[in-house]
């Protein structure tokens, strides 16, 4: 599985328009941030608007969102986990069923402490070739699964599996009542055979950092775990909020429960 997991998530690549996946689906891309504002996504756009995704929030406040995809454990979610409690940052974690079933416990501290638990899937696979009955047992075996090991019932976020997703894909996830979460931050950090020092990871982050930014990154890299204390401090020097992807679909969905009106 961890091998699955990782050969599919070196899928993930960086473009500004649609990379085609088999003819069916799009592979997630964008042009990198290097200026301080949200990256350009060229026809992707319309298509989050329409099915109410969210790759980043627009609304320029300088607010960040730490996300995370949980495929495998590498040793590096406890210190994680021990950085977020310090700095009282929340995140979001983004796992897969190999995940829950090899790692209830972190799952539980996850949801213990505060964070989201993201649907992944169960099995990792490409939705864009699934039917729709296929995708709702992938998402409710996972939820499920979650809801079994901590005290988090509902899943109401996606990340849909290596980034891919039309669409159809778009369409029936909002019908089964979650909200796509891509991203805006990234960089490649999941070879753990590869890691570069957590200063690479630190740098890569605050290169791309902008208002809005919805920040992926990977639980396996010891790079991010080492980097993390100090990008979260040094960002909040800069006037950055870290918050919760609740507080970012509320805001749009429920004004009223945050603006009062």
């Amino acid at each position: 599985m961890k091998h699955f997991v990782v050969g599919s998530l070196i899928l993930l690549t960086f473009f500004l328009f649609h990379v085609d996946v088999d003819a069916r689906g799009f592979g997630w891309g964008y042009k990198k941030s290097t200026n301080g504002e949200v990256p350009d996504i060229g026809t992707y756009d319309e298509l989050l608007e329409r099915f109410g995704a969210y790759y980043a929030d627009k609304s320029g406040e300088k607010n960040i969102y730490l996300t995370f995809d949980n495929g495998y454990e590498e040793g590096y979610t406890p210190m994680i986990l021990d950085v977020l409690k310090k700095e009282k940052a929340p995140a979001t974690f983004f796992v897969t069923g190999h995940y829950v079933e090899s790692e209830p416990e972190l799952v539980k501290r996850m949801v213990d402490e505060g964070h989201i638990i993201g649907n992944h899937s169960y099995h990792h696979p490409d939705f864009s070739i699934l039917t729709k009955e296929a995708m709702k047992k992938e998402l409710e075996d996972l939820a499920k699964k979650v809801s079994e090991v901590s005290d988090q019932k509902d899943l109401k976020y996606l990340r849909p599996p290596r980034g891919i997703f039309n669409e159809q894909t778009l369409k029936w996830s909002k019908e089964l009542g979650y909200v796509h979460i891509f991203w805006s931050l990234a960089f490649k950090d999941w070879e753990t055979a590869n890691q570069k020092g957590w200063r690479y990871a630190y740098e890569e982050v605050m290169k791309q950092v902008h208002p809005g930014a919805i920040v992926l990154l990977h639980t396996v890299s010891k790079d991010n775990a080492e980097a993390l204390e100090a990008i979260i401090k040094d960002l909040k020097a800069e006037g950055y909020q870290f918050k919760s992807l609740d507080e970012l679909v509320l805001r749009d969905y429920m004004p009223q429960v945050i603006y009062g009106y």
